[in-house]
């Protein structure tokens, strides 16, 4: 019974080591059929290598690419692998199929003035992007190209910064560094790495590098929380995977620079700076820029070590302090003016702020909206009492003299309609013409009225500070 059994039981084993060698030569001759693939088309690319027939035995391409460094037949094996990494199903079913193309062709300026044509449309595309860069064979080489022309060599910072055309250019490398971002999200870590090789990793690096000095004549306060040379830089740097070579600290030290973008809790997670959000915080505090402060303490669940109702409290007692000292003294109604709208800034801002982290419990928004409502009435006021109504501008007749200040015409022919209006007009007596002023001369009191209104001052925070939104998009 015993031999029975173990024969029974080496059976089974034979059956399942033939199985497994069966598998085993299945993979191979898989990998094998790849590699032929791949050395031929690479054989093809080599312009060292000629072939004598179309028809060309593999082992004679072997023989044949040991004339080739090893690294550089891997380097372009890789290349032409990628494309092959991903299912192009889904790029076919495009709604912008011109994505597609622009992709497969590497077209990086092509793909610049296809968004910024199609900027209507900007939400769908930027849903379609992820896919489109599949269908080309270096996706990050592609995203790396269309950083081209982010920072310009003409001009002076000032004229760049407010020149449209280099704000979109900057606003679609920032989009397109996103987008190649998704794609990655959904590759696993041995496809990540094919797709950013070494090479594109290098190439990364070196812009990085270059980009980094510009990021030192930044202002804290200038930028407002939204810097987008700030955010490309951190973007790029998480994108292709190179923090580690720069120190965390001089990553943390951009986060007030656009701390304001909603993308910026999502980078500093990935970049590794959580621990480095409270001392951001407290640079923000210490700028004045409360609201930034508990947006970021939300966002990162620092609550408990930063109250978000002492600091909105804090932030809003200094815009107070600030206007009673303006009112005491003796300052101009525009200073007076550039102070009130300030304090109904931050009390707006305030407002809005207890409105997102729904802080309504722990401070009540009444007394606000009241005072609110106070200084837009004050406002509304001054405003009625300064304007003043202004006079209608004399019609000039056909020959230039104003109508009403011009000689009066002594020409004794009339026409058939001044003959009517004299019949109907006339007095009894003779009328008589008298000539006007022989000058068109218009009287002082006359002329146009100079309004002594306030300027726009636009939006602030009670220290100065320009007040945007929680997050800009």
């Amino acid at each position: 019974m015993k031999s029975v059994q173990a024969q029974k039981v080496l059976e089974k084993r034979c059956a399942a080591v033939l199985a497994k060698e069966e598998a085993s030569l299945a993979r191979l001759q898989e990998k094998r059929d790849v590699a032929v693939v791949a050395i031929s088309n690479t054989l093809k690319k080599n312009k060292y290598v000629r072939l004598e027939s179309e028809s060309v035995d593999v082992d004679s391409e072997i023989l044949i690419m040991d004339k080739k460094p090893l690294d550089a037949v891997a380097s372009e094996c890789e290349v032409i692998g990628v494309k092959t990494l991903f299912d192009n199903g889904d790029v076919k079913l495009l709604s912008n199929p011109q994505l597609a193309k622009l992709c497969e062709e590497m077209d990086a300026a092509g793909l610049h003035i296809f968004i910024s044509e199609n900027r209507k449309n900007l939400a769908s595309i930027k849903e379609e992007i992820p896919i489109a860069l599949k269908a080309s064979g270096d996706p990050g080489g592609l995203v790396l190209d269309s950083l081209h022309g982010f920072y310009t060599s003409e001009g002076s910072n000032l004229d760049r910064k407010k020149d449209s055309n280099l704000l979109g250019l900057r606003r679609t490398c920032i989009m397109l560094m996103e987008c190649f971002s998704v794609l990655l999200a959904n590759l696993d870590v041995t496809t990540v790495s094919k797709v950013i090789s070494k090479d594109v990793k290098n190439r990364a690096k070196v812009i990085a590098q270059e980009w980094k000095p510009k990021l030192d004549d930044l202002d804290l306060d200038a930028s407002n929380g939204n810097s987008l040379e700030a955010h490309a830089f951190l973007q790029l740097v998480a994108t292709f995977d190179i923090d580690s070579d720069f120190a965390h600290e001089d990553l943390s030290k951009l986060i007030p620079m656009v701390c304001r973008r909603h993308q910026t809790a999502d980078l500093c997670r990935y970049l590794g700076l959580s621990d480095k959000m409270p001392g951001v915080i407290d640079v923000l505090v210490n700028n004045g820029r409360h609201i930034d402060a508990v947006n970021l303490a939300f966002a990162f669940e620092l609550t408990e070590q930063f109250c978000p109702v002492t600091l909105l409290k804090s932030y809003l007692a200094e815009a107070i302090k600030v206007h009673s000292t303006v009112k005491s003294g003796n300052s101009s109604p525009t200073a007076q003016n550039d102070v009130s709208e300030r304090e109904l800034s931050a009390l707006k801002a305030v407002t809005k702020c207890i409105e997102d982290h729904k802080l309504e419990t722990q401070y009540p928004l009444d007394p606000l909206q009241k005072r609110i409502l106070q200084l837009e009435k004050a406002k509304a006021d001054k405003k009625q009492a300064t304007e003043v109504v202004k006079p209608q501008s004399k019609r000039p007749r056909a020959n230039g003299v104003v109508a009403g200040y011009g000689p009066r015409n002594t020409n004794t022919t009339t026409t058939t309609d001044k003959n009517l209006y004299a019949a109907r007009y006339a007095p009894p007596t003779q009328y008589m013409y008298y000539p006007g002023p022989s000058e068109n001369h218009v009287h002082a009191f006359l002329g146009p009225t100079s309004y002594n209104m306030a300027p726009n001052h636009g939006t602030y925070f009670g220290n100065g500070f320009q007040y945007q939104a929680s997050y800009l998009h």
